[in-house]
């Protein structure tokens, strides 16, 4: 580790000298680990951090996030960005199961909750995400017996684990100036706008590096981005989480592995375990645009999945159900 440049690297970025010290800490600690197979931080392949991580979940399962923030940090520092793709693979969405078990109680009382989650510990943060269908299959059978299809969807519908802000104020104004067709296209034109810059610039598109490969697989798609109307129901197809892996794949269940952005099922896609079980998980991936329409409409919507990778499809296509009076205002 090139500690001294480092330091100096954060310092620069006015990073408080006691978290810049528990950065070091924590990368020194690895280095050790990987001391053991004669590596170090700037030779070890970034696919075994996983490795490490889920060693750390099961011995001190508290270093963790402040582990993959060091990383993330050591790996803007270095330009190592492949470090950074493999950070979000063991920490997306690794709240959702979290949320699950506090949302059935607040719907349904901690004694349901805790029958559904008995003798189960959540996999932690930094677990391998490969490990983490298993326990999905089992939560979501234990869901449907206790409750009933129709409310597990009503559980996962407003996504279990949220989105980063939005500019809602500002996407608001142009839903209101544009229309919402010229709204819809003028999203897609800033996604094809963004990965551009993020292709000149070699950074990443969240877990993803972007070529021009990719930049024409999005272009020739406007689904990608917020959607196409027809009629009152906006579809919206959702990148895939990486789509130079996607493109690239010649079995198509790698190809709907890399499609999929969640890892409490996307491994299953990978081994071929996927079943039944989890045939209502992606209804979070529809909340997730829900909470954006919900909130740009000031109305509450209806999403819910077309066709998704868990289920067969090489794709993932959300559909949008916007009430007549909430869009009558947006036609043009």
């Amino acid at each position: 580790m090139e500690e001294k440049e480092f330091r100096n690297y954060l310092k620069e970025k006015n990073v408080d000298e006691n978290i810049i010290s528990n950065y070091i800490k924590k990368l020194q600690n690895y280095e050790n680990f990987l001391k053991k197979e004669g590596k170090t931080l700037e030779t070890v392949n970034p696919d075994e951090l996983i490795g490490y991580s889920d060693n750390l979940a099961s011995t001190d399962k508290e270093s963790v996030l402040d582990f993959l923030r060091a990383i993330i940090n050591y790996a803007n520092y270095s330009k190592n960005y492949d470090f950074i793709v493999k950070v979000i693979d063991i920490s997306e969405s690794f709240n959702a199961m979290d949320t699950l078990y506090t949302r059935i109680a607040e719907v349904h009382g901690e004694n349901i909750r805790n029958d559904i989650f008995k003798d189960l510990n959540i996999p932690a943060l930094g677990v391998d995400p490969e490990k983490k269908p298993a326990f999905t299959k089992t939560i979501m059978k234990r869901v449907e017996e206790k409750l009933g299809e129709e409310e597990s969807i009503n559980l996962l519908s407003p996504c279990l684990h949220g989105r980063p802000p939005d500019d809602i104020e500002g996407d608001k104004k142009k839903l209101k100036e544009l229309g919402i067709d010229a709204f819809l296209e003028m999203k897609h034109q800033k996604l094809i706008e963004r990965l551009e810059k993020i292709r000149d610039e070699g950074t990443l598109e969240f877990a993803q590096y972007v070529d021009d490969n990719v930049i024409d697989f999005v272009k020739n798609d406007q689904m990608f981005g917020e959607g196409i109307r027809e009629g009152n129901i906006i579809y919206v197809k959702k990148l895939p989480y990486q789509t130079k892996g996607f493109l690239n794949a010649k079995e198509e269940n790698i190809k709907r592995f890399y499609i999929c952005y969640c890892p409490w099922v996307r491994g299953a896609m990978k081994n071929k375990s996927e079943d039944e079980s989890l045939r209502n998980f992606c209804y979070c991936s529809a909340g997730w645009y829900k909470l954006y329409w919900d909130q740009i409409l000031e109305h509450p919507i209806k999403a819910e999945p077309v066709n998704t990778a868990l289920d067969g499809a090489l794709e993932c296509k959300i559909a949008l159900y916007i009430p007549e009076e909430a869009l009558r205002a947006y036609i043009k």
